[in-house]
């Protein structure tokens, strides 16, 4: 996703060097306009602002602090770290940077690869006011909706939720998708119905997992991410994380950690994570649970109460007896009361 951003800043008219591990990247970097750079400290030697797109916290760290990022960069340089990474990963860096004497963003983005090419994600970002202020420019040349988070780290607490939700989303729309094949609904009547109807969200209609309804969707190029099923692994791993740390149940959030770790590890290792949907569908059938008796439940008999006992008292030493009571025969044995 970095590649494409560069190349929209270059447009939006800014002065932009670049550095990528991968020389094809590097290459269609300088095609739209970035100015290549030997080494990342190179890069940012100068620069008023520096922005970095990586897949983990670890490496945002390293990058930092063992490869001479911070160092290189002349003081009061903005930093603004645009990866999905931990919110304790987030943190650090931003410490990292404000110890060396620089300003420090986290500012995650969603919308994908064809968010990032179009120049319309959005940006969650955590840190002060005023560096939030500065970066408004850059924020939108490459997106069209920025949210202050709060503090540092805000930004990737807000990611990380909103990745859950769209991993929870994503497969409950499949599952739909794939109970609707099995009662004989064709994918594009569902659609329809749930695309204006209460079942309506971005997993079904924008990045629809079936192949017809939305035509740019992924399932319309046989899976080829626009968002990659192990990076939704990586973000809802995350989240399973901050779940457990916050001592959140989040039931659903680690079921679908587990489901795309799964996922992210065979069939969709290179696929986007809307194809989930093939794993569901070739999932073992569940057992069919029997169904629950419709017969109407009868009302318990309330008791009756006991008659009154009118006999005397007998006298000291005498004894009486008395019939226990027999009690009527429940013709609802076995019912629930109400």
């Amino acid at each position: 996703m970095g590649g494409p951003m560069a190349a929209n800043l270059v447009a939006a008219g800014h002065r932009v060097t670049g550095f990528d591990l991968s020389a094809p990247r590097r290459a269609a970097a300088t095609a739209a306009g970035v100015r290549a750079a030997a080494s990342a400290p190179a890069a940012v030697a100068g620069a008023d602002v520096v922005m970095t797109m990586l897949p983990a916290g670890r490496q945002v760290l390293a990058l930092y602090r063992e490869e001479g990022v911070l160092a290189a960069a002349r003081p009061g340089t903005l930093f603004i770290d645009c990866s999905t990474i931990d919110v304790a990963d987030a943190r650090h860096a931003h410490e990292a940077a404000t110890a060396a004497g620089h300003r420090a963003l986290d500012a995650p983005v969603s919308g994908g690869v064809p968010g990032a090419e179009a120049a319309t994600l959005t940006f969650m970002v955590g840190g002060d006011a005023d560096a939030y202020a500065a970066a408004g420019p850059l924020f939108a040349a490459m997106g069209k909706k920025t949210v202050h988070c709060g503090a540092a780290g805000a930004g990737q607490a807000a990611k990380i939720c909103n990745n859950m939700i769209l991993g929870v989303s994503m497969i409950a729309v499949s599952e739909a998708f794939v109970l609707g094949e099995r009662l004989g609904l064709t994918h594009q009547a569902l659609f329809d119905v749930a695309g204006t109807a209460s079942g309506q969200c971005w997993a079904l209609t924008t990045n629809c997992p079936v192949p017809g309804p939305v035509p740019t969707s992924p399932a319309n190029r046989d899976y080829r991410p626009g968002f990659a099923a192990p990076l939704m692994a990586k973000d809802l791993g995350l989240a399973a994380n901050a779940l457990r740390a916050a001592g959140v149940p989040g039931e659903l959030g680690l079921k679908a950690a587990e489901l795309y770790a799964a996922y992210a590890a065979g069939a969709g290792a290179d696929r986007d994570f809307s194809g989930i949907v093939h794993t569901l569908r070739t999932q073992p059938t569940q057992p069919i649970q029997p169904a629950l008796s419709t017969r109407p439940i009868q009302p318990t008999r309330p008791a009756q109460p006991a008659a009154p006992d009118d006999r005397p008292v007998p006298a000291s030493g005498e004894t009486t007896s008395r019939r226990a009571p027999v009690a009527a025969p429940n013709d609802d044995a076995g019912e629930p009361a109400p």
